[in-house]
């Protein structure tokens, strides 16, 4: 066999195993490439498990900072979580028995949740721990996050509540300074609107999601003193 047809019998069987691996992760090889937390290892193509009971961590910290883990690092679109069975593991949502992707822009900032917390229904939230958008530059995966909370976007799916709360890295980002959302309007325009307009449209014109705009860091503040006071109870 000449050296060339050797080259490309290569190249075949490379592009094949890609498909493979492409078919293998919901047609979206690159995101096999996103980068996760050094703390957490590949269990396979759709799970990341550590040796930390994630949602066992105070969400406060002494300094007044939060700790946020990262679920959705900003620019992807692979819709992963926690684990509700087993709180060490991040793993990929599946919908319909395939991998869940978001149909729109990749996500305009990290996406996580707050350990330690869970807001109630009587309380505005769903019981579950708080989901929290993370401004600045992309995070690994399964990553705990300290920041900043400096405000909440209100926001209906399919007439609920499901508000997120607004945060900014504590440390090493062009937002780790911003302490309100007057403070955000004011350093860097537009970015508030991207947010809204962002999980406004995402789930498409009939998902459901209304946003209702945004309130301040005191008010962000109450809704997470509550949500984790009422996770320490429910222990």
């Amino acid at each position: 066999m000449s050296k060339t047809l050797m080259l490309a019998g290569v190249a075949y069987l490379a592009v094949s195993a890609s498909m493979v691996q492409a078919e293998s992760l919901g047609n979206l090889a690159w995101s096999d490439t996103t980068p996760f937390a050094a703390t957490m290892t590949k269990k396979d193509d759709f799970t990341i498990v550590g040796s930390e009971d994630l949602m066992g961590l105070k969400a406060l910290n002494d300094d007044g900072t939060i700790k946020a883990i990262i679920e959705i690092p900003s620019g992807t679109s692979a819709k992963w979580e926690v684990s509700k069975e087993d709180p060490k593991a991040v793993y990929w949502e599946l919908k319909n028995e395939k991998p869940r992707v978001i149909n729109y822009l990749g996500y305009p900032a990290n996406y996580g949740s707050i350990p330690g917390t869970a807001l109630p229904k009587e309380l505005g939230g769903d019981g579950d721990p708080l989901d929290v958008i993370v401004l600045g530059q992309a995070v690994p995966r399964g990553t705990v996050a300290d920041v900043r909370v400096i405000g909440v976007l209100k926001m209906l799916d399919g007439g609920e509540q499901d508000d997120k709360l607004i945060a900014v890295l504590a440390k090493g980002s062009p937002f780790s300074h911003v302490e309100s959302m007057e403070q955000l309007n004011a350093e860097f325009a537009g970015v508030s609107q991207i947010i809204d307009l962002w999980f406004a449209s995402y789930k498409g014109p009939d998902g459901g999601m209304e946003g209702k705009g945004f309130e301040d860091a005191e008010t962000a503040r109450a809704v997470l003193e509550a949500a984790a006071k009422n996770f320490e109870a429910g222990r």
